[in-house]
């Protein structure tokens, strides 16, 4: 069969590891595909010194390849939801598949596109799109389609882990940790979408909706981010026997889908919590399956070149198959999506380590258990760092049972409450993630 001829847009770290795998494998990934794939135009702003395009038709404007008649598979690299999404539309109108690694679009966008996608019955895949390298969605939309999914939680920003890992391994502060990822370039100038959590909450919106099989609502996702740990939290969690990671949570409740990005403790014997630095990590939690573990490369030129590649060669295989018996975008038929709410965070239940600033005098603990017992919230267990005290408050802290969030609110409003007896009371949510 004639060889399927793709255009790619942006040559940046994904573009040029993209083009560099396709012209290097090519011929493993034509046993693969059953035809070659072969690259017939990039659109750039700049050169990659990394790529060697000689011989490689360019064009100046997206728009240029977008319209091209004879490119049949459009790769979207250029990130961001603007330009991007205009592109992608176009691409599609035109009749043309979409590979895309664009988490943003996808999880602000993904409902418009895939609609648009069906009507002019073409695919847009995006595997890369969530963990990099790590073929998460295709096991999820495929290999777990046996399962009722009941939860999924991932360390989906490499970021966020490199720098908890290096506070946790070494004792440093948050600040100086992020000043070394911008400059090992794991962080940008602007880490807002990494360390706050909207990266992570655009991953999991897409991973929420594939596991589900509900629309996809970045808007409902709750979002936390890090900025606000100290080394002495992450001390405390490892004295209690936990590790603290920066989650993506989605889970399946009887009213509703709870979808959350936080600071998490887990227990430190489980394999997530001991996922290190910039890898990425997912488990996904089946009725049948019990819990699995996806783990690995979440980011990098290659490795997330290796899920767009993936996706071009299913493209390819599909690209003579009848549309209607394709797999769907979001694994579940698209007139067959859950209309199951996202619950408010206030709604949501977990467990929560609470770090209270206290007046070391008799009776306060009475106090604060007293707080707890009235709202319905048991401990599990305590400890106090007499040696430690500050202001005249020293730190006390505690881990409760599993209660709905409003209540662990309600509870810290009435300990702060207590002027000049309980200071500020910083509080990370605790899953087990058996």
């Amino acid at each position: 069969m004639k060889p399927v001829k793709v255009g790619i847009c942006g040559l940046g770290t994904v573009g040029g590891g993209t083009f560099n795998v396709l012209k290097r494998n090519a011929e493993e990934i034509a046993r693969r595909a059953g035809r070659e794939i072969e690259i017939a135009q990039i659109a750039m702003r700049s050169a990659n010194p990394k790529c060697d395009i000689a011989g490689t038709p360019i064009a100046a404007d997206v728009f240029e390849l977008v319209d091209n008649p004879q490119i049949e598979v459009v790769v979207e690299l250029i990130g961001g939801c603007g330009l991007a999404r205009e592109l992608v539309l176009k691409a599609i109108d035109n009749g043309k598949h979409v590979v895309t690694a664009n988490k943003a679009l996808i999880a602000v966008h993904g409902d418009e596109i895939f609609a648009k996608a069906r009507e002019k019955g073409v695919i847009v895949a995006f595997e890369a799109a969530v963990a990099g390298g790590i073929p998460v969605i295709k096991a999820i939309r495929e290999g777990l389609a046996g399962n009722r999914i009941n939860w999924v939680a991932g360390i989906i920003n490499g970021t966020g882990n490199f720098i908890l890992s290096e506070m946790r391994e070494k004792g440093r502060a948050f600040a100086d940790v992020l000043k070394e990822a911008q400059a090992l370039g794991y962080a940008e100038a602007d880490p807002t979408f990494d360390v706050e959590g909207i990266d992570a909450a655009h991953k999991l919106t897409i991973l929420a909706s594939i596991a589900f099989g509900i629309p996809l609502q970045f808007d409902k996702a709750y979002t936390e981010g890090i900025s606000r740990l100290t080394s002495a939290d992450v001390n405390y969690a490892e004295a209690l026997g936990y590790r603290i990671k920066h989650l993506g949570i989605a889970r399946r409740t009887s009213e509703g889908f709870e979808l959350r990005v936080h600071p998490t403790l887990i227990p430190a014997d489980r394999l997530i919590a001991n996922v290190n630095g910039v890898m990425n990590a997912v488990m996904v939690n089946g009725d049948a399956v019990g819990s699995t573990l996806f783990c690995g490369a979440g980011a990098g030129m290659e490795p997330t070149a290796s899920a767009v590649v993936a996706d071009l060669v299913d493209v390819v295989r599909a690209m003579t198959s009848d549309p209607e018996n394709r797999v769907p975008h979001l694994a579940f038929q698209p007139d067959a999506l859950s209309a199951h709410p996202i619950l408010p965070i206030a709604a949501c239940e977990s467990a929560y380590y609470l770090r209270i600033q206290a007046k070391d005098h008799p009776g306060v603990l009475a106090q604060v258990a007293s707080i707890l017992s009235e709202r319905g919230i048991n401990i599990e267990s305590i400890m106090q760092k007499e040696a430690e005290e500050h202001d005249g408050l020293v730190p006390m802290i505690l881990v409760t049972h599993r209660v709905r969030e409003r209540c662990i609110d309600e509870a810290i409003a009435a300990m702060e409450a207590l002027e000049g007896v309980v200071g500020k009371v910083v509080r990370i949510r605790v899953e087990q993630l058996n």
